[in-house]
């Protein structure tokens, strides 16, 4: 029943993505008035602000035209919300009310299913680009040594720079914070493992299809295509590679998913 309430009140827009709208989620919390359910909505976005989320991206403010009779209209101030905004809102609350305890309830169930869900996703992404990693660097060291590399390790220190605004796999390591042992590959969340793929089968191919030779062509070679990937990243608006969190190490993925059958990625 408490699920009915909810779901029937949700939105869907032009990209798939759920969101609901306050002006209908504050009746159902048992306000009597839009004015005084701000508050909380306030108290909410500064939780999320606190967490470290977006506050934007949860709680988009939007104006809405409602109509005021004899085909008049005017903008009222709304707010788009994200089931995680719900949540925060339900937590923000006065849980003596029975509609925000059912509310805190429902969110919060839902929420912990999509975090476990949006879990599942990512670590099937990061154990998929981590396999198809191995491969490919495999195929870029033969690329290396047929075009005459020696100092392989040097070769792609020159592709990491190129990607990483100058950062050789030291730096990178340094960076993530890891141990020594630790290989910056694991340590890499799938939008990273994304970016350096691309790195290295974009190399390989360049390196075969001009037919470059010679230790240091090869090594500019690869910089400029870390450096093209970059270029990309940054014209695409997306956060550049050394600046993204660092997971834990793949090998928890692995665990995850054997104990979740069927949720790793297709090849």
């Amino acid at each position: 029943m408490t699920e009915n309430i909810f779901e029937k009140i949700k939105n869907i827009n032009e990209y798939g993505q759920e969101f609901w709208s306050a002006r209908d989620l504050y009746k159902l919390l048992g306000y009597t008035e839009y004015g005084k359910f701000l508050p909380a909505i306030e108290r909410a976005k500064e939780a999320c602000k606190n967490s470290g989320q977006g506050v934007e991206v949860h709680f988009a403010h939007l104006s809405d035209m409602v109509p005021i009779g004899s085909g008049a209209e005017r903008s009222v101030e709304n707010f788009s919300l994200s089931r995680y905004a719900c949540y925060l809102i339900a937590q923000n609350g006065d849980p003596r009310k029975e509609e925000i305890a059912r509310a805190q309830t429902y969110f919060a169930i839902q929420t912990r299913r999509q975090e476990v869900q949006e879990l599942q996703i990512e670590d099937s992404k990061r154990v998929f680009l981590r396999d198809e990693m191995k491969e490919h660097n495999k195929e870029l060291a033969q690329a290396a040594k047929s075009a005459g590399v020696i100092n392989h390790a040097n070769f792609q220190d020159f592709g990491y720079m190129g990607l990483y605004g100058g950062l050789r796999q030291k730096d990178i390591h340094s960076k993530k914070k890891l141990n020594k042992t630790d290989a910056i590959l694991d340590h890499m969340g799938s939008e990273e493992l994304a970016a350096n793929l691309f790195r290295a089968t974009q190399a390989a191919a360049k390196l075969k299809r001009e037919n470059i030779f010679g230790q240091r062509n090869a090594s500019l070679a690869h910089f400029n295509v870390g450096k093209k990937v970059r270029q990309t990243i940054r014209e695409l608006g997306g956060t550049m590679p050394e600046h993204l969190p660092t997971p834990e190490n793949v090998k928890e993925s692995r665990k995850r998913l054997k104990k979740s059958p069927g949720k790793l990625l297709s090849t």
